[in-house]
């Protein structure tokens, strides 16, 4: 019996997002006889490690972005930071090299992580922006990053092909473009199930600091004296799992896929950030939401501003929120409105027995 192929999953550590919607992914890898090599990086190591503890794992370098108090200074922050990102790619790809060189994988499957590649092996990078939002220099991002994509066998996008019923706009579609790209529709670790609802508002907090303890700064004192029951769950990926109350708010740290799962099946309502993986994942599960992007984030700013103008759901700005502005849901259709279907691993995952047809 032939041995099997190790693919090497590397998702990007940048919040928990790029490192949870590969969860589905070395789910149906092991499920097709793959073997699974895991490579990341802080949190996002961290995440994984806790999901799958019986799959060995690489660290990779940092790419060590920071994420300026001031929101609006984003975009010249990262500039700023260039060096030290072109540095972290390098590293990258001389480790990729040494386990190819070295026969311990056979695939790779990069989530946004640039120097996660190599000629010798087939090689998809996954991202749902083609084109990359930062205001006056969109063109210029957007072009270096498809630059990058087209180092890469294949560029999976998470989102229907459709380009009137798909989430993610104009991030996920271009036009007259020669990406090697293939739509994969919604991936998502969630499914739905009918539970009781017993949960009125669960809030989400993620993404990188200091905006992370920004967001639960502002939400904590909003809802500590609500009437409905409020559960918080920090994104903070900690060695134990640990539940606190702040007034009438039940407070987590973090939970596991499962336990996560299942509380958002028993939530009415999610407030959260308007990243991409949170939007897929209540997608799948047909939930209302109220959307708080991350301030100076083009990414979640334009999507916040998307899914409104679909009617789907409201946003509201975080140094803005109030609580009155949820009355604003009845009004919305809430995000089961767009048409899901299971990803067809299968298919994908030819690129990695040898059948290469494009």
């Amino acid at each position: 019996m032939p041995k099997p192929k190790t693919v090497l999953v590397a998702p990007l550590h940048w919040g928990l997002g790029h490192a949870t919607r590969c969860i589905p992914i070395i789910r149906a890898l092991q499920t097709q006889g793959f073997k699974v090599l895991l490579a990341s990086d802080g949190a996002a190591l961290h995440l994984l490690r806790k999901e799958f503890p019986l799959l060995e794992t690489v660290e990779l370098p940092s790419y060590n972005i920071t994420y300026p108090k001031n929101g609006n200074l984003f975009k010249w922050k990262i500039l700023l930071q260039v060096s030290q990102i072109r540095k972290t790619i390098a590293s990258e790809e001389k480790i990729v090299e040494r386990l190819v060189s070295e026969n311990k994988i056979q695939g790779i499957i990069s989530d946004n992580r640039f120097g996660v590649h190599n000629k010798r092996i087939p090689s998809v990078y996954i991202t749902h922006q083609l084109n990359v939002l930062t205001g006056s220099t969109t063109f210029f991002s957007s072009k270096m990053h498809q630059r990058i994509i087209r180092k890469f066998d294949r560029c999976w996008v998470p989102d229907t092909e459709d380009s009137h019923n798909n989430l993610s706009g104009k991030l996920g579609h271009v036009t007259k473009s020669d990406l090697p790209i293939k739509y994969i529709d919604i991936l998502s670790r969630m499914e739905k199930r009918k539970i009781p609802q017993s949960i009125s508002i669960l809030i989400l907090i993620s993404g990188p600091e200091p905006q992370r303890t920004a967001l639960e700064e502002t939400l904590k004192p909003l809802f500590k004296n609500s009437e409905k029951r409020v559960v918080m769950v920090q994104g903070k990926v900690e060695a134990n799992q640990k539940w606190t109350t702040f007034g009438n708010i039940e407070i987590v740290n973090y939970m596991t896929s499962p336990e996560l799962e299942e509380t958002l099946n028993k939530t009415e309502l999610v407030i959260c950030r308007s990243g991409y993986t949170t939007i897929m994942d209540l997608t799948m599960l047909g939930k209302k939401a109220f959307f708080i992007p991350t301030p100076g984030q083009y990414e979640q700013e334009y999507l916040a501003v998307y899914l409104e103008k679909l009617g789907l759901a409201p946003y509201a700005k975080q140094q803005e929120l109030q609580l009155d502005d949820l009355d604003k849901l009845t009004a919305y259709k809430g995000l089961g409105s767009v048409g899901t279907k299971p990803v067809d691993f299968s298919e994908l995952f030819t690129l990695f027995k040898g059948k290469r047809e494009f």
